[in-house]
């Protein structure tokens, strides 16, 4: 697809179909809008109107209002009116689940309304049914009767239509032919999309969220893909990860996965699903536009004469690469930490990246988000280091250095071709990709370089699209067939906490979505370092408080994208969704106390949701799940299989962690 063959070194929105919300337009080049979501009952009118005015008056476009009964639907009139009557027109959209009657009712009377074709219709009981081609026939053809009069209320009061794939909603029916699968999903959402093309009703926008960033990344490219092959023509894309959870992580698997399909320059609005505060996602939207601001496109110094991908970008493969020491092959991705701005490095230097030593029993202790290896430049360590670390200098301080057990040297690019000096066992060498002053000795130094079983590459770009740079240079590798690991640095020079973290995600997890990479190492320019020790020092931020330091924030911010990305898992995760009206307990409370008893749970996955609606089918791939079944209610799940109904919500948390030790899936917290 030629789109995907201009993203490998420019960055170049997708033109879609222009949709009109309201006094609002959304897609073909407008600007991207950011959206959210009330959490009020929906029948609680001056509650909802409240929590939608800080919302629009925080920088939301949209305000998303759940209506999963007609009375719910019908007192959207009320809410739309007090609004109206307050001088905010911002458009309104109903979030609509199993209830089509609803649907039609808030047609009516909001700009949009928001369907899911696994449950609009459909029924979901986790059923395998063989059906025969007629057989599925006659069930599109029984969804085109039910959705149909939708479609023409929406054509008779200009009511926009977003037609929202959920990952793990998908209905039994299309998870029997296709799969619990990005291509089900598409398909999922295709089905309907075809009913209404039909119907001559082109007010629609799309999207295909899942929890898991590498699912999303995946079906809503191929949804572009399938709908350019069978239409010749795309409808907007609405971003988001669903249950994405709080907090560090919540923002970090939000920019990974509407921060990869943005950079492929996919999407015309974002709505970052936290359990929080809905005005809180506004900022997190704005943090991940404002790397898009004022830019149309942008082309590469370097242009790949055949412009063709060597990798399928529609399925997560990762790049086939062989062994150096712990990099590369099947081992986890390494993280390396950044300590050369670091004035004097002590041991105690170390506890920000994992490392605590014990003096009474001369013992290094090692925490589960320890980095593998640091980069010090060209100072010198004078204390013994723990021997699972390595240290990382330039090719100058190590070839001077009479000590290198666990000292590697790092090399520039074509210097490391005619060094005499090398290390046996492991070379670093940085390649600034596609960077304009490199470009006129090209690249044939890779033929020289490549495959040298010493090797490790560490890639990064100064260019503006610094990620299509990188995936360029990737690009580079798969044709000259060089399997050496490599090593993706992201460099930031933005300001503040929020702003580095989203654009560490973005850029860095884009490129291991696509199976790139076999190590990150995120750092700093001077100023952006200088900043953040400043305000650290001065009065902490969101993510570290004044014990912490921009090593302990960017190696914490490493193993977090690393975790968003299902490449290394170094904590418990948790899928969490971000509340609405329909939610049965305080989701955010909740969700911290279960997160205080089982934070030590390395790798286990939880799913926090706030009523049935949202579980079991939205918790997709986690392995238990906390639901609420009624007020004051919870049910508690092994994967998609119920355990204990209707367990008081007093005591589900003790009950969460007795399920958890019935599945050995529990052990007792380190004191």
């Amino acid at each position: 697809m030629e789109f995907y063959s201009a993203s490998l070194s420019n960055y170049k929105r997708l033109i879609t179909r222009e949709v009109k919300i309201g006094n609002l337009l959304l897609g073909n080049n407008h600007p991207i809008r950011v959206q959210t979501m009330t959490t009020t009952d929906s029948m609680n009118t001056i509650a909802t109107v409240e929590q939608s005015i800080r919302c629009i008056e925080a920088g939301a476009e949209l305000i998303r209002i759940t209506a999963p009964s007609k009375y719910e639907a019908e007192n959207l009139l009320n809410i739309k009116n007090s609004l109206r009557q307050k001088g905010y027109e911002t458009p309104l959209v109903a979030d609509i689940h199993f209830t089509p009657n609803a649907a039609e009712i808030a047609a009516r009377i909001v700009e949009k309304v928001r369907i899911n074709p696994g449950n609009y219709i459909d029924k979901k009981s986790f059923k395998l049914i063989e059906y025969s081609d007629l057989d599925y026939a006659e069930e599109i053809d029984r969804i085109r009767e039910k959705f149909t009069p939708l479609i023409k209320i929406c054509k008779e009061y200009g009511t926009a239509m977003r037609i929202g794939t959920n990952h793990g909603s998908l209905s039994d029916r299309i998870m029997s032919r296709f799969g619990d699968t990005p291509i089900g999903m598409v398909e999922s959402a295709m089905e309907f999309l075809r009913i209404a093309r039909v119907e001559s009703f082109h007010n629609i926008v799309l999207s295909m969220k899942a929890s898991n960033p590498k699912v999303m990344v995946c079906a809503y490219r191929l949804l572009v893909k399938t709908m350019w092959e069978e239409f010749g023509e795309c409808y907007p894309l609405h971003l988001g990860v669903t249950e994405a959870g709080d907090g560090e992580d919540g923002r970090i698997k939000s920019a990974v996965g509407i921060g990869a399909l943005l950079e492929d320059g996919l999407g015309d609005t974002i709505r970052v699903s936290l359990t929080e505060d809905p005005e809180l996602e506004i900022p997190v939207c704005n943090d991940l536009l404002r790397r898009y601001k004022n830019q149309t496109e942008t082309k590469n110094i370097h242009q790949s004469n055949d412009k063709i991908l060597s990798y399928n970008p529609f399925v997560y493969q990762r790049r086939e690469s062989f062994s150096v020491k712990n990099m590369g092959a099947n081992q986890v991705p390494v993280v390396i930490a950044d300590f050369s701005k670091v004035e004097k490095i002590t041991s105690e230097s170390l506890q920000s990246v994992g490392y605590s030593y014990d003096e009474k029993l001369d013992k290094w202790h090692i925490g589960d988000m320890a980095a593998d290896f640091i980069f010090i430049a060209n100072q010198q360590i004078n204390f013994e280091l723990p021997g699972t670390l390595g240290v990382i200098v330039y090719a100058d301080a190590w070839a001077a250095s009479e000590k290198k057990s666990n000292l590697f040297p790092i090399f520039q690019d074509a210097e490391y071709a005619t060094a005499t000096k090398k290390s046996d066992v492991l070379n670093f060498v940085m390649i600034d990709c596609f960077n304009e002053l490199d470009e006129s000795k090209g690249l044939d130094y890779l033929d020289i370089i490549g495959n040298d079983a010493t090797v490790v590459f560490c890639v990064s770009s100064t260019n503006k699209n610094a990620m299509q740079s990188t995936r360029n240079m990737f690009n580079e590798f798969f044709k000259r067939e060089i399997k050496n690991p490599v090593i993706i640095i992201t460099d930031s020079n933005w300001k503040n906490s929020e702003e580095h973290l989203i654009h560490f995600a973005t850029e860095t997890g884009a490129l291991l979505l696509d199976g790139m990479g076999d190590g990150i190492c995120l750092g700093m320019n001077s100023s952006a370092y200088k900043n953040l020790l400043e305000n650290n020092n001065n009065s902490g931020g969101r993510h570290y408080n004044a014990n912490n330091s921009p090593e302990h924030f960017s190696n914490n911010t490493a193993f977090g994208i690393l975790q968003a990305t299902r490449t290394r898992i170094s904590k418990t995760e948790y899928i969490s969704c971000p509340s609405c009206g329909r939610t049965l307990f305080n989701l955010q409370e909740t969700t911290a106390k279960i997160r205080s008893v089982t934070n030590h749970l390395k790798g286990v996955k939880i799913a926090i949701m706030g009523c049935i609606v949202n579980g079991p089918g939205e918790m997709a791939d986690a392995d238990f799940g906390y639901v609420g079944s009624g007020t004051g209610k919870i049910s508690l799940y092994k994967g998609k299989e119920i355990m204990k109904r209707n367990v008081a919500s007093k005591f589900a948390v003790d009950e969460l962690i007795q399920l958890l030790k019935e599945n050995n899936a529990w052990v007792e917290p380190q004191k």
